[in-house]
């Protein structure tokens, strides 16, 4: 890819920055920011710091034994993103935005949340460098994840429900966007996905390539080569292209994002803008962010990253959706098989990898990404299994 295409945030035809002239002086600012320190030594010395000292990175590449012998196909390994400080990948990013925010002189962090993990994750990073935090969270999804809120506002973060529109992810981005234009003086938007204008989605995935970079490591350690395949699911993206980011330049690597049947933005969505940005977009028949509906808050937006976007439609990344039914198939599997509760949101990815692993040989190999553990919806899928 060209690289000043990718440095001014497109990929393809998707990407780039659709804001008020105000606002994208500030995201000009950032992203300048963004690439001075990225590559700046002592900005990487104290980001690993903090991943291995307070996020517990590396974390482990687990091979599921159990499983494996119960599909009767390939080896499946799982990286156990799970395992992180707050139960998820959202850290990663928290931290590496937070490091750059206190580099920017920010005091007033901003962030917006489906499920509640990025919101944790923020608000532990603020806590953590004693700055404000506001958390912008649909009303729907506080219902549905008020364990969540409960962290937050224990972590000493103000979370604001939002109840335009559905009251879901969608709708809290546009409220902390709209935060954005109005106070972007002295605010800095911790955005928990790999979508919105540039340089969000770039920053995102750099923040978040740190989950591939360890497991093509380890899986090599482990193995003597490379997978035939890693498995992720898909809703804004970022734990995707985090997961899938150092094996995009290895074509042998099948590359497989999962996305709910009732959220299929990948599958079925067209190029549009949202969010200041164009991507692959579910559409109404007027033209509008569709509806959409996942028992995995994480995934429940009508959009997706950019660079999914990209690879989809050049077919580098395949992607596929699952059903409900074989989610909580799956969330409860792994708990009985191997000890490990998922996240909603991770038992996509689980899901269609029991579907993946018959098409495949017992000498083959698969990564799924376990993104997060599923503490958060052990009461939800308790409900919905009585």
């Amino acid at each position: 890819m060209d690289q000043q295409l990718q440095q001014e945030g497109y990929f393809g035809e998707f990407g780039g920055s659709f804001v008020p002239p105000e606002l994208q002086e500030v995201l000009h600012y950032l992203s300048e920011q963004f690439y001075k320190f990225k590559e700046d030594p002592e900005f990487k010395e104290e980001l690993r710091y903090y991943l291995s000292e307070y996020v517990g990175r590396e974390n482990p590449l687990t091979y599921a034994e159990r499983l494996t012998k119960a599909w009767g196909g390939p080896k499946i390994y799982l990286k156990r993103e799970d395992l992180n400080h707050t139960g998820a990948h959202k850290i990663n990013n928290a931290i590496g935005q937070i490091l750059l925010a206190k580099r920017m002189g920010a005091k007033r962090i901003i962030a917006e949340t489906g499920a509640g993990q990025h919101g944790v994750a923020t608000a532990t990073a603020c806590a953590m460098f004693n700055m404000d935090c506001v958390i912008y969270m649909g009303a729907e999804d506080t219902r549905r994840q008020a364990l969540n809120v409960f962290r937050m506002e224990l972590l000493g973060a103000t979370v604001v429900p939002v109840h335009n529109g559905q009251g879901r992810l969608k709708d809290a981005v546009d409220e902390a966007l709209g935060d954005l234009v109005r106070n972007y003086k002295n605010t800095f938007y911790l955005l928990g996905s790999a979508v919105g204008p540039h340089p969000f989605p770039t920053m995102v995935k750099h923040f978040q390539a740190i989950i591939s970079e360890e497991s093509k490591r380890q899986i090599v350690e482990k193995e003597g080569r490379l997978p035939d395949a890693v498995v992720a699911c898909t809703g804004g993206g970022s734990n995707a292209i985090g997961a899938f980011a150092h094996y995009i330049d290895e074509p042998g690597v099948r590359l497989i994002g999962v996305e709910p049947d009732q959220a299929p933005s990948l599958t079925q969505g067209v190029p549009s803008m949202i969010h200041g940005f164009k991507c692959l977009v579910l559409l109404d028949e007027e033209g509008q962010p569709k509806k959409t509906y996942s028992i995995a808050a994480g995934l429940d937006y009508p959009g997706i990253g950019p660079e999914h976007s990209h690879m989809k439609v050049t077919g580098r990344a395949e992607y596929a959706t699952v059903t409900n039914e074989e989610v909580l198939e799956a969330f409860q599997e792994l708990s009985r098989t191997e000890g490990i509760i998922p996240a909603l949101e991770s038992a996509h990815a689980i899901a269609y990898a029991k579907k993946l692993a018959p098409t495949m040989g017992q000498d083959q190999l698969i990564i799924v990404n376990l993104s997060g553990r599923g503490d958060k919806d052990v009461e939800q899928v308790y409900s919905m299994l009585k």
